[in-house]
């Protein structure tokens, strides 16, 4: 069984690392564990591995962040992935920071990015895995603080959550969607 599993974020050095590149992070982390690197592709840069008896297609799209739809539904078709199979790991500002929440279907929430998704492949009804950024910002500042870099505090958080991220992608394809919210949603 194949899943495609897609980290949002922006490309360019100037975006590396910074909040609403999360999506890339936790995936890079991901690589980095299974020992695994990413290619340059069509529409993003690729890696596959195997977890147990699933095989999971990586992918952080090249398309900017608000554009993402069009390499997750290239993706879909060309590695015949069901769209059941599809996890979008994808930064929240209404999460504290490091939370991470999974669910299966929703609204986009305001999130370009998954808006863009939803649009392309037709539906809201696939797996978001949002990982917390919090909402310290003063008013008017969303953008400055989410194109922003973590603080230092965080930052020393970030290999543990990083790592409950990644723990929470190998459930999914595992055990499945319902175990993996029950497991790990709000930890």
């Amino acid at each position: 069984m194949k899943y495609l599993i897609v980290g949002l974020g922006n490309i360019g050095s100037e975006y590396e690392n910074t909040r609403h590149n999360m999506g890339f992070r936790v995936l890079d982390a991901f690589a980095k564990a299974s020992n695994i690197l990413f290619m340059e592709n069509r529409y993003g840069a690729t890696a596959e591995c195997r977890v147990k008896n699933k095989e999971l297609l990586l992918l952080k799209p090249s398309t900017f962040m608000n554009l993402s739809g069009s390499a997750v539904r290239y993706w879909l078709q060309t590695a015949k992935i069901p769209v059941e199979n599809l996890l979008v790991v994808v930064d929240d500002v209404a999460l504290p920071f490091g939370t991470i929440r999974l669910k299966g279907s929703g609204s986009a929430g305001g999130h370009n990015g998954l808006k863009n998704i939803e649009e392309l492949i037709g539906t809201q009804k696939y797996a978001r895995l949002r990982f917390g950024l919090g909402s310290d910002y003063p008013k008017g500042q969303q953008i400055s603080y989410v194109l922003g870099h973590p603080s230092a505090e965080e930052e020393a958080q970030m290999p543990q959550r990083l790592d409950v991220a990644c723990e929470a992608i190998r459930s999914f394809c595992l055990a499945g969607l319902e175990l993996t919210m029950t497991q790990f949603n709000n930890k």
